[in-house]
């Protein structure tokens, strides 16, 4: 099930921007994806799909707004370098 979401927004701003009013909604649909992928809030497939993109379509437009395709913290690196290590040490 989908749900709308109608977000005001004054007649003015897709021209100030120079776009259609489509290509305005669309674009602020790739921004809040992007933002909510990028606070770790959604996957990288549940943004695509609030932008209305394929995943990989996503990815490769996340780097427009300075969001990483690859969103790691560091407790999750810290754990990935501790399994290569233990792998390298096991294979000494």
């Amino acid at each position: 099930m989908n749900h709308l979401l109608t977000v005001e927004y004054p007649d003015s701003l897709p021209d100030v921007l120079h776009m259609s009013r489509s290509e305005f909604e669309r674009e602020a649909r790739l921004a809040m994806g992007a933002k909510l992928f990028e606070s770790g809030k959604l996957t990288s497939g549940q943004a695509a799909r609030l932008a209305g993109l394929h995943k990989v379509q996503f990815l490769a437009e996340l780097s427009r707004f300075g969001v990483a395709s690859i969103q790691v913290d560091a407790d999750e690196l810290e754990q990935d370098l501790a399994v290569a290590q233990a792998a390298h040490d096991h294979r000494q």
